[in-house]
């Protein structure tokens, strides 16, 4: 499963905020949608949140294992 969980993290400490990324860097309403709700996106858009927030994919998305592996 992915988990977007240290996305939250990661936006919190560089101090910015779901309005900026939308406003500022065009990230639609509808991706912070598909995160909460741990639905499949695009590397695309992935790319778009590293590139606003200035980070690394890790800090955007984890792998989780499922446990039944």
């Amino acid at each position: 499963m992915i988990s977007y969980d240290v996305f939250w993290e990661t936006m919190k400490r560089k101090g910015m905020s779901q309005y900026r990324l939308t406003k500022d860097f065009k990230i639609s309403e509808s991706v912070f949608t598909r995160m909460r709700r741990r639905d499949y996106l695009g590397l695309r858009k992935v790319e778009d949140l590293c590139r606003a927030l200035d980070c690394d994919i890790s800090d955007i998305v984890r792998y989780v294992p499922d446990e039944k592996q």
